[in-house]
Parts: structure tokens; C-alpha cells; sequence
């Protein structure tokens, strides 16, 4: 391949010409360490990947040529700086890399880099404030007022210039003046020092000789005081280790799939995956990319609704293209992608634009374009790249200059060498390192193979990832049960002490074992006290586990937390009693190592003698107060749904689950079919939208401010599906009694698709509790009773409901005959849970009926 041989001579000689050959091998060695060692190495990240030297010594995973990444963005020959290759490493393994490398090189050569936080002009007033004594609301006014730019807030001086407000406040309160002075001369100094997240030295003798040395807070390891630009200035070299979740999470899913296949069957190596997997690409086409790397934002996920990627250029470019500025170019990305035609702005970039459809998305094209049509060598390319970034006007004037140059010269006129000039420096602005692109693009690949191919294991590293963060988890297990294994759906059990792990873990391809570390009130030591107290054979009852754990880790509040996430159901599913039964569990354990603990001093065989154990007789839980408790300890329901306790009365007038509200529904529904909207048909209706009646338990909600007052958006949940609900300020504070999270909600709404993402949104026009959806939607209520009822206990009932608009029917009998009684609207109610109990105790559950139509 005299492409290839080309290219690593050229990279060869530039290395060693700049005196970088050192710099490579040390980056190799740790990183050939690091995979020799179990520790998962990403793939590359920034310019590096560009390097077919780096791909050949195992540093990067991306073959350049085939990508046309360039070796110049990374190492230029006309423009001399440090190399520097920033290496993702599996989190867990990060700190082991670093010890080979203090092992390797020796202690006293290695450390890492301080970072320095600086007081801002934000942060400068409330701290000068503070210590001046001024009132916090004060100082927040200020503070607030100071306008930001990017990211940064402005200066003080700047500040004081933009925002009249701040001039204001100081004329008008005594003593500001004079905070605003001293602020501004503490702004920029240092306030704390930390420990920079990846930077590491590596000196080529004691670092004590070239800087010196802290040992950082909690921690034995050695910190230099000089920050990433000092170190470069006195030629020290830095090394950077990242630590990233997702590549622990990729080895935990490898790890899961090869411990579940067969022992004869070939092992996973995700670095073998083919790129072109169709099942991958329609996981992505999907939206089905939650927990998927840098693809899993709703942003991402209607652009790839958008987009449907069926290559893995197409995903380089959607991770170029997701970023402020390029995000405008991706309505033409995609219309071009799918077949609009474009043209080039010159015959000689075709072969550069066509993978991005004629739009410059990478740096790298404008290198490209630069060295084509201009004349340019690709590090005079580079070199223009960085100039036209940093927009100085006479440098810019003198490249322009050049580039028409050598446009005119390669037989381009100047008037268009000019114009593709411009278009080049307004791209240059905002275009993304493809070599970066590239190498997270295959990172959010391998995920999406995972996921497509072994979604139990994958799921269950995702979650084990994120077991302290029961939010992740409840959105990582919302979308587990959404995932299918051939024709099966991914399932996940009850926690376990007699088989759970302290992780999530694939019990087969299509199920998960709940993880017990992710039961709240419990920890790892605890977890791995049960885990090892369980070896040999399983607990048999509660009175055993409390025997066979240790006490002191295992406690209270770690058994009452087991109880209510189901965790002792496959020992015993009656919670309540077990509940009840804890203390005296307890009790009867320290009884027992009491006696154990007796006969072994004395000799006594009788240490085994049997002892009383004995549940509470308690009646159970209901299953609405079961699957509180489950929620209490989960952060989600798995035992089954709050929903189900209200789903028979429901089905009477709710007609569509929440699962049913996808774009296909609302395409075809038509609202001029009659009933509630839920017919056939055609017409505008994903435009006018669909009149829905629909209920679930509200899982989250969120308030957002708009110039029309506040709105909620509301997360329903029926147990089979979810949906977002908009509600706009007039309804939502007539609703807000109704509106909390784990309350049954009833809308009545109008469902609509949304033309750019392609979703479905519910916008919401009333809402009922349960209470008051029976009411609205019920015909009668309808109670039977006969000579004997007693009318003033009926009218004690009624009376505390009578503000609700379900009319009462009564049929009557007695020993004469029977009729039916209307009551006068006065006596209209509203159905409360309460109502209808005190009228079945009072008549039998079959005297009573709520009548639907």
C-alpha cells in the first residue's frame, strides 16, 4: 500500500525532525500497559487520531487514511509545539495506569498538575460583599446584573460599562462604591487551587529540580504547583489521562456477553464489530439512543429522527455538527442527504465536500480546501485554519493575499478565489476537529452495537454505571423495559439477597437482575457483607439473614430498605409482616450469637438450640402502599404499577394507552370521526392535531417560565408507556392542587406532531384527578337499597361531596314495591375514594355502582 508507506515515512520524519519520538513511545508503552492490564483505552480523542504512526504503535483506534484525518492537525511541521495526545481511559482503571507510570518512571519523577480557580467578577462580589457585610440580596443584585459573554462573565470595568443597572445600585446604596473597588482589584486572583482532571508529568529527573510540589487535599498524591502552561514554559512534558464512564461501561457490557455465551462460541472483542452493522444503524434511525454516548440528548435524537444515519460517516458528522453555530446547517445536512440537490462552491473540493453533501463541517476539509485550490502545504493549511479562527485582521489580510495567489496560479480567477475565501473563513469560525469527531463517533458506535445486539448487558452496565443516581436509574429502567431480544422483551426482576449482586447484572439476554447497591439506605459493604454471608447456601427466612449477616454493616435501616424494595419477596412476598417482624429478627440474632457465644465458653453443645421465630400476623400492604414503599427505596416501581389500581374503572372512558400516542397514531386519526378522536380516517390531522383523552401517574413535572406565564411540563406514566404533557399558565394554576408527582392525572387534550422532530406532543385543555374524572365522566351513580336503609346516614354521607356535577339515582324497594329516585341536582357529587367506601360498608359492594356511558 504505497498510500500508507507514503504517510509513515512523511510522519516518521516529522516526528523525529522535531524531536518527538520519545513522546510517542512513552504514550505507547502506557497505553500498550494499560491494555495488556485490563484497562480499557478509548479509541482517541482530539487531533491524535489523525496520526497513522499513533494508529500503527496502538495508541489511537482509527485508521486516518481511511477517514482522511490529518496528520498535519495533530503535528505540524512549520509550526512547532508540543504534541499532545489526550487518552480516554476506563474510569476505574485510570488510577492504575497512573501508578504503572510513577512505577515505571519512578515516584519522585511523576505527579500531577495543579489548576488554579480564580475569583471572576461574579464570584468576586459575593465574596467581597460577604466580608464586607452587606445583605446577600444586595450583592445577588450585583452579581446577577453582571452580563456574560459566552460562557465568561464580563469584567468588572467592562461590566460597569454594559449594564447601567450596576452604576445605579452604586449611587443609590452606601458603601457599594466601595465594594465594586475592592472587588476589582482581587478580580482574577487566585481564590482556591485544585488538581487538573487528566494531567500528568512526567519529568526526566526528580521534579523537585524543575517546580515545586504540594500533596493535595485528601489524597497521597504529589501535585506540582505550576499549572498546564508553566509546566510547558520551563519544557517539562505533559502526558493527559481522562477517565471516561462509558468505556468502563462498554467493558462491563463485553464482560456480561461473554460470560453469558456459550463456552465453545467465539468471544465479543469490541474492537472487531463491523461498522456497517444495519441493526446498529436502525437503533439510530429509531431515536433508541438513550444511554448512548454523545447521542442520547433530545436535540440528538430528533436530529437523528431527522438524519437517519446509515453510514459511519454520517455519525461523524452529526457529532460535528451538534455544537452552537453548526447546528443551523443541519436542516441542509439532512434534506441534502436525503436527496436535494446541491452544488459545490468549486469543481476542485467535490472529493473533499461530497461525504458532508457540500457543506463544510471539519477543519480538516478547510486544510483540505486550502492545499487544493489555494497551493497551499497542509501545515501552511493548519496555519491558516488557526488564523482564521482567531479572526486578526491583518494576519488574515496577508493569508488572503496568498490563498488568491495561489488559486490564480492553480487556475482559479481572484474574483472567486476570493469568494471561496470568505466562505472558507466563515466556516473556519465554528468547523469541528474531524479527528476528534471520529473518534467519539466510533466510542457512541460501539455503545449503539451493544445496545442493538446484547441490550440486557448493555442496560445493565448502563445502570450499574449510574447506581448512586436514581434519576439515571429510573430513565435507564423506563428505557430497558423498551428494548426487545428477538421477539422478547427485556425484563427486569426484583432485587434478591439470595441471588442480587451489588451491581445490575444480564441474568440472560433478554433479563436483568436488579443491582442491591442500588437500593437506597443500602451501601457496597453492606452489599458485600450479604453477598458473602449468603456463600454456601441461601437465607431460608429473614430470622436466618439476620443470623448469617454482620451487624455492624449490615443494619436497621439496610434491612427496613431490602424489605420495601422487595428484595426478601422470593423468601417471603408478605412485606408488611416482614416489616413488622424486623426488631424482633434482630433480637432473636443477638440472642443467638448470645448463646453461641456461652456455650462456646463453657462448652455447651447446645449452641444450635432452636429458637422462636415467628413473623407478625399484620394484614398486608395494599398495593398502592407496597409500591410507595418500593418507590421510597427504588427511586421506581418494579413490583408492578400505581396505575393498575385504578386501570378497570379507567378503561371505561380512557380508550388509548399512553403507548399508543406515537406519530403513526396521530397520522391517522382523525378528529372528524366522532367519539373521543380515537376513529380512522385521514385528513390534517397531525397538523390540527388529535383530541385525546388519556390518564397515567404523573412521574415528573417541571415549571418553565414564559412570557405567558408559567408552564408545566408534566411526565405521565401508565406502566406500558409515557408521555410529555404541556400545560400553559390559565390550566395549570386552576390544576396545581392535582399536579404531584405519584397522583393519577386525567387530561383531555389534543395530541400533535411535531413536524421538524417528528414527535408527538400532548398539550393539555382539562385536567381531573380521579376524583373528579369520575365525576366529569361517569353518567350516574347508581346505589340500590331497600325498606330498611336508613335515609339520614345516606344524607350524613352524601352531604360533604355534594360539589361535583355526577347526578345520584337510588332504586328503591320495600315490601310494597320498588321505584327509582333521581335526587335534584343539589345533590350532584363528586366521587371520592371516601364516598364510594362509606356507601359500601354502609349498603355492600353490590348495592353500588358508578355507571359509565
Amino acid at each position: 500500500l504505497p498510500e500508507y508507506q507514503a504517510r509513515l515515512v512523511f510522519e516518521n520524519e516529522t516526528i523525529i525532525k522535531m524531536g518527538f519520538p520519545g513522546y510517542f513511545l512513552i504514550v505507547a508503552d502506557f497505553i500498550r500497559w494499560a491494555k495488556s492490564n485490563g484497562v480499557p483505552v478509548g479509541p482517541g480523542r482530539g487531533s491524535g487520531a489523525g496520526s497513522l504512526v499513533a494508529y500503527s504503535l496502538g495508541i489511537t483506534d482509527l485508521d486516518p487514511l481511511r477517514y482522511e484525518l490529518l496528520f498535519e492537525r495533530f503535528l505540524n511541521p512549520e509550526r512547532v509545539s508540543m504534541p499532545d495526545f489526550d487518552i480516554d481511559f476506563c474510569q476505574d482503571g485510570r488510577e492504575r495506569v497512573i501508578d504503572y507510570v510513577k512505577q515505571k518512571y519512578g515516584a519522585a519523577c511523576v505527579s500531577q498538575i495543579a489548576t488554579f480557580g480564580t475569583m471572576a467578577s461574579k464570584a468576586v462580589i459575593r465574596d467581597v460583599g460577604r466580608v464586607m457585610d452587606f445583605p446577600y440580596g444586595l450583592c445577588d443584585r450585583l452579581s446577577k446584573a453582571i452580563p456574560v459573554e459566552g460562557v465568561k462573565p464580563v469584567s468588572l470595568t467592562k461590566a460597569r460599562q454594559m449594564e447601567p443597572e450596576i452604576n445605579a445600585i452604586a449611587e443609590s446604596e452606601e458603601g457599594v462604591e466601595e465594594l465594586l473597588e475592592l472587588a476589582g482589584r482581587l478580580e482574577d486572583l487566585v481564590r482556591n487551587v485544585g488538581m487538573h482532571a487528566g494531567g500528568v508529568l512526567i519529568a526526566p529527573g526528580q521534579l523537585t529540580d524543575f517546580c515545586p510540589l504540594y500533596c493535595a487535599d485528601s489524597s497521597t498524591s504529589v501535585v506540582s504547583q505550576f499549572d498546564k502552561d508553566d509546566v510547558e514554559a520551563i519544557g517539562l512534558v505533559k502526558f493527559d489521562f481522562l477517565g471516561l464512564r462509558t468505556l468502563t461501561i462498554i467493558d462491563w457490557a463485553v464482560r456480561h456477553v461473554n460470560r453469558l455465551k456459550h463456552a465453545d462460541a467465539a468471544p465479543l472483542v469490541i474492537e472487531n464489530i463491523p461498522l456497517d452493522d444495519p441493526v446498529a444503524y436502525d437503533l439510530l434511525k429509531a431515536c433508541n439512543t438513550t444511554a448512548i454516548f454523545q447521542l442520547e440528548s433530545r436535540g440528538m435524537k430528533d436530529m437523528l429522527k431527522q438524519a437517519k444515519p446509515d453510514c459511519f460517516e454520517d455519525i461523524i458528522a452529526l457529532v460535528a455538527l451538534y455544537r452552537p453555530g453548526p447546528m443551523d446547517l443541519i436542516p441542509d445536512f439532512v434534506r441534502r442527504k436525503h436527496g436535494e440537490k446541491f452544488s459545490y462552491p468549486h469543481p476542485a473540493v467535490e472529493s473533499i465536500l461530497k461525504e458532508t453533501y457540500g457543506i463544510m463541517v471539519y477543519q480538516e476539509q478547510v486544510m483540505q480546501m486550502a492545499q487544493i485550490v489555494g497551493g497551499y502545504t497542509l501545515g501552511g493549511a493548519d496555519m491558516l485554519r488557526r488564523a482564521m479562527g482567531k479572526k486578526k485582521v491583518e494576519e488574515m489580510a496577508e493569508q488572503r493575499e496568498i490563498f488568491v495567489k495561489g488559486s490564480v496560479q492553480n487556475g482559479t480567477s481572484a474574483e472567486q478565489a476570493g469568494m471561496l475565501f470568505d466562505l472558507m473563513e466563515k466556516f473556519a469560525g465554528y468547523g469541528f476537529n474531524k479527528s476528534h469527531a471520529a473518534a467519539y463517533a466510533l466510542v457512541a458506535y460501539q455503545t449503539a452495537y451493544l445496545k442493538a445486539h446484547h441490550p440486557a448487558a448493555f442496560m445493565a452496565a448502563t445502570l450499574s454505571g449510574d447506581l448512586d443516581n436514581t434519576e439515571k436509574v429510573s430513565i435507564f429502567y423506563a428505557d430497558s423495559l423498551q428494548q426487545k431480544f428477538g421477539q422478547q422483551n427485556v425484563r427486569m426482576l426484583l432485587p434478591d439477597v439470595n441471588s442480587s449482586g451489588y451491581i445490575f447484572s444480564p441474568v440472560d439476554e433478554a433479563t436483568i437482575a436488579y443491582g442491591l447497591g442500588a437500593i437506597k439506605g443500602t451501601g457496597e459493604a453492606a452489599i458485600n457483607s450479604i453477598v458473602k454471608a449468603r456463600e454456601g447456601k441461601p437465607f431460608k427466612d429473614l430470622f436466618d439473614f439476620c443470623r448469617r449477616v454482620d451487624k455492624r454493616i449490615v443494619n436497621r435501616r439496610t434491612v427496613d430498605a431490602l424489605i420495601k424494595a422487595g428484595a426478601f419477596d422470593s423468601i417471603n412476598d408478605h412485606r408488611a409482616a416482614l416489616m413488622a417482624s424486623v426488631d424482633k429478627a434482630l433480637a432473636s440474632a443477638d440472642q443467638h450469637a448470645r448463646a453461641i457465644n456461652q456455650n462456646s465458653l463453657f462448652g455447651d453443645d447446645e449452641a444450635d438450640a432452636v429458637l422462636v421465630e415467628q413473623t407478625a400476623d399484620v394484614p398486608r400492604w395494599r398495593l398502592r402502599e407496597q409500591l410507595a414503599h418500593e418507590k421510597t427505596s427504588l427511586g421506581i416501581y418494579l413490583g408492578g404499577h400505581p396505575y393498575q389500581e385504578f386501570a378497570a374503572e379507567l378503561a371505561n372512558f380512557i380508550k388509548v394507552k399512553l403507548s399508543d400516542i406515537t406519530p403513526n397514531f396521530v397520522g391517522k386519526t382523525s378528529p372528524a370521526s366522532g367519539g373521543s378522536g380515537f376513529g380512522g380516517g385521514g385528513g390534517q390531522a397531525s397538523r390540527r392535531g388529535v383530541p385525546v383523552v388519556l390518564a397515567g401517574i404523573v412521574s415528573a413535572f417541571r415549571i418553565q417560565q414564559t412570557r405567558r406565564g408559567r408552564m408545566a411540563i408534566i411526565t405521565l406514566d401508565d406502566g406500558a408507556g409515557q408521555i410529555e404533557l404541556t400545560v400553559f399558565n390559565e390550566l395549570y394554576e386552576a390544576s396545581r392542587p392535582w399536579i404531584h408527582e405519584d397522583e393519577l392525572l386525567v387530561v383531555r387534550g389534543t395530541a400533535k406532531l411535531d413536524e421538524y422532530s417528528g414527535n408527538v406532543r400532548v398539550s393539555g385543555e382539562e385536567l381531573f384527578d380521579f376524583a373528579s374524572a369520575r365525576s366529569h365522566f361517569a353518567q350516574q351513580l347508581s346505589i340500590r337499597c331497600n325498606g330498611n336503609a336508613n335515609v339520614a346516614q345516606l344524607k350524613k354521607i352524601f352531604s360533604p361531596y355534594c360539589d361535583g356535577k355526577c347526578p345520584v339515582q337510588i332504586h328503591y324497594r320495600n315490601s310494597i314495591g320498588s321505584c327509582q329516585l333521581r335526587l335534584s341536582e343539589a345533590w350532584n357529587i363528586t366521587l371520592h375514594d371516601d364516598l364510594l367506601n362509606d356507601l359500601t360498608a354502609l349498603l355492600k359492594i353490590e348495592n353500588v355502582k358508578v355507571v359509565y356511558v
